[in-house]
């Protein structure tokens, strides 16, 4: 039998619902589903007839050798004929998509790539804030502070300070030492700044503060994924809360 083919699938922000027609139509016909540990259980469920196998990564939590799925990965195409590789969100952002597109080139294993919805565009649309706004934010950067092991350090705080709006994914563990070097790097300390967590699923909570009081503050993480979206953008629903009813819930943070 030939070899099959590996499927980069992004599995979006967390509602089933949200994944794409091309996304749903592979996890029918899938042969095996390597998962990553966020995806949600009714997007895992629409893989009837697969083998379900999960290799996510948790922060502070034993995760799964990149190396070892990479290897699952070929060692499943020679074996199935459509091989899914499930990821939150986007899987070509930080989602460690090309190492695997890499590995599976090597062998010689064909890989197609299905985009998701990342989690910055599920925030925002509940948020009910634009990324981008007309004579206010004409760029977006997305970063993370996450460096793994073995990994140089890189200065993602210049494009933060650079950019109009910023979002920061995997950073809610270091939200206050983020908020202070920011400060400390030149950034206002009354820049707003929301922070979203369970983005696109029922549970959603949003929480809109300043650098200076997340720097002083902090907040209480929780195990569920959580954004700190950064800009003017965010500086309506600071001072007027009403007028953006969907971020004045759950919000604990002093936004002195």
């Amino acid at each position: 039998m030939a070899d099959g083919t590996v499927y980069l699938v992004g599995a979006g922000p967390g509602a089933p619902d949200l994944l794409t027609l091309r996304a749903a139509r592979l996890l029918a016909a899938a042969d095996i589903v390597f998962h990553d540990a966020l995806v949600h259980p009714g997007t895992i469920a629409l893989a009837e007839r697969a083998e379900k196998v999960a290799v996510g990564k948790r922060h502070g939590e034993h995760s799964t050798a990149q190396a070892f799925i990479n290897k699952r990965l070929v060692d499943a195409a020679r074996k199935h004929r459509v091989v899914v590789r499930l990821k939150g969100g986007d899987p070509m952002l930080f989602g460690r998509a090309q190492e695997e597109i890499d590995a599976l080139a090597v062998a010689g294993i064909a890989c197609e790539v299905v985009p998701g919805i990342t989690a910055a565009l599920a925030a925002s649309a509940d948020l009910g804030i634009s990324l981008t706004r007309r004579g206010m934010s004409r760029s977006v950067t997305f970063a993370t502070p996450r460096v793994g092991r073995a990994e140089q350090p890189t200065d993602w705080i210049k494009p933060v300070l650079e950019t109009d709006t910023a979002v920061l994914y995997m950073s809610a563990h270091e939200a206050q030492s983020i908020a202070a070097a920011l400060i400390a790097r030149g950034k206002p300390p009354g820049t707003p700044v929301a922070i979203v967590e369970n983005a696109s699923l029922p549970d959603v909570a949003h929480q809109i503060t300043t650098l200076k009081a997340l720097s002083t503050n902090g907040f209480r993480p929780l195990s569920a994924p959580v954004l700190l979206m950064i800009g003017a953008v965010y500086r309506e629903a600071l001072e007027r809360p009403a007028l953006h009813p969907y971020c004045s819930h759950q919000s604990h943070l002093s936004a002195a």
